[in-house]
């Protein structure tokens, strides 16, 4: 008798949100050629020279909109970046000096750029657990991190992994219904061992009366292997706001935020989070600390072994020094650079997919991974997916040969899309970001093609943050910035543009 292996299961159907407007000019563009086409035919009525006049113009506001990078961005706004990045050059807004020499007042490290204004306050939940609470002014804005140590895929029925995997769709199909949350993210943060965790471990369980033969192996384990072993880090933040028209007081929303706490930790550990904990507001400026300065990481895992803590404060979070250039972010001990996702992996993929990419990196003091997530509310979802699904039979009807068999496939995936939210699926934007941080600058070279070995093996294109890289490093610290949150034109106009 034999029997057929249940064949595994696989994942994709993402898709780029569509920009409402014909091709790549977008609703804006659209509305241009439109308008200026009326004009133009209006202006024909007095004269030919007239309707020149008024054309030409329009084809060269047109024109830059319609020429677009591969990630989807158009002339103007590549040249808003470079003229943004110039502004703050010359403003002196791309270097950073804080503590007592500097001439911030208080004298403090307060962290740079996106998270100066941050104020972090402590709590406790609904089982007597402390939390942290990072408020962001500007957007009214609170987050709180959460940290879990994954079982990881190791040794582990493929089954488990796959059920595991879908109760963290079903985690995140949950925060759509979340009150008053903008955003989540995940970063995994991977470093080599400092060289005295696994010595914190071992010798003071060792027995005094123990062998010395005992003593000995231990002890020379304790030597060798921190050399070849790597310290893993997953935090979950979440960021919640105000609804628009309502006055809360921050200890109401402090409470309301410690009573959901219990159950986000409850569906993490289900989904394969390990043992899920509350951050502390120690602990959260822990983290950023060493993400400015990874030399101290040694020096916070001793105190923490041996004290308990560190009693660091948020506002001493930050580095002394951090100076942005083009491609880099130097701070303190370290130099890093981001790369943002530009294209998520085609056609379909096994779970496994980041592996490598969430694996330690050789030749890195530290690497981050954020996936940022931006939940969906069911009303909104059901528009979106409905008007995918109309685009993608338009396309599929208007073309013919290979643009019709492509969109013959985007027409299949949309009636997918919409079937599985009708079924209850929850529909959720997202992106990715990476961190590297090296000792100097002269490493940044072999960061640069481990990267793009680990995005190759992942199926994944990234660019560098070109001219943001302070603020894309802010985004992928467990502190809740929202890059949609963060920008001066609001995000339903920018999917416009």
């Amino acid at each position: 008798m034999s029997t057929e292996a249940a064949p595994r299961p696989t994942y994709g159907n993402w898709r780029r949100p569509r920009r409402p407007g014909l091709g790549p000019l977008g609703l804006v563009g659209t509305f241009a050629v439109f308008g200026g086409l009326v004009i133009t035919l209006l202006a024909s009525l007095i004269s030919l020279y007239a309707a020149m006049v008024v054309l030409v113009p329009v084809i060269m506001f047109v024109l830059p909109l319609s020429v677009r990078t591969p990630d989807g961005r158009n002339v103007y706004q590549l040249v808003a970046l470079r003229i943004g990045w110039r502004r703050r050059k010359a403003k002196g807004a791309h270097l950073y000096v804080s503590g007592p020499l500097s001439n911030r007042p208080g004298g403090r490290f307060r962290p740079p750029g996106l998270l100066n204004k941050v104020t972090a306050t402590e709590s406790r939940d609904a089982y007597d657990r402390p939390f942290g609470i990072l408020h962001h002014p500007q957007r009214n804005l609170y987050t709180i991190v959460l940290g879990c140590d994954p079982d990881g895929g190791s040794l582990i029925d493929p089954d488990q992994v796959d059920v595991w995997v879908a109760l963290w769709g079903e985690w995140l199909a949950r925060l759509a219904h979340e009150p008053g949350l903008r955003g989540a993210s995940v970063i995994v943060e991977t470093a080599p061992d400092p060289g005295t965790r696994l010595a914190h471990e071992v010798l003071p369980r060792i027995h005094p009366d123990a062998p010395a033969a005992a003593r000995a192996v231990m002890e020379e384990v304790v030597e060798r292997y921190p050399s070849a072993s790597t310290e893993m880090h997953t935090y979950v933040s979440l960021t919640y706001g105000v609804p628009g028209g309502q006055k809360r007081r921050k200890d109401d929303i402090i409470t309301d935020l410690a009573i959901r706490i219990p159950g986000l930790l409850s569906g993490l550990v289900a989904a394969g989070g390990g043992a899920a904990y509350p951050l502390s507001a120690e602990r959260i400026a822990e983290v950023v600390r060493v993400a400015y300065d990874p030399a101290v990481a040694a020096d916070v895992l001793n105190a923490r072994a041996q004290h308990g803590g560190t009693g660091l404060e948020w506002e001493d979070a930050g580095p002394a020094a951090a100076v942005e250039s083009v491609k880099n972010y130097h701070h303190d001990s370290g130099v890093s650079r981001t790369w943002m996702l530009t294209l998520a992996p085609r056609g379909t993929i096994r779970s496994s997919v980041l592996r490598g990419m969430l694996e330690a990196a050789p030749g890195t003091r530290r690497k981050r991974v954020a996936l940022i997530y931006r939940p969906i509310d069911p009303a909104t979802s059901a528009r979106i997916v409905e008007a995918d699904r109309r685009s993608a039979q338009f396309m599929a009807t208007s073309g013919k040969g290979m643009v019709q068999a492509r969109a013959a496939s985007e027409v299949k995936a949309a009636e997918q899309t919409a079937a599985e939210e009708a079924s209850g699926a929850g529909l959720v934007e997202f992106s990715l970001m990476l961190t590297v941080t090296v000792d100097n600058e002269e490493e940044l070279a072999d960061a640069d093609v481990t990267v793009r070995n680990l995005t190759a093996a992942s199926r994944v294109q990234m660019r560098p943050a070109d001219r943001m890289q302070a603020a894309a490093f802010s985004c992928t610290l467990p502190a809740g910035i929202l890059p949609w949150e963060q920008t001066l034109v609001p995000h339903e106009i920018q999917e416009a543009l």
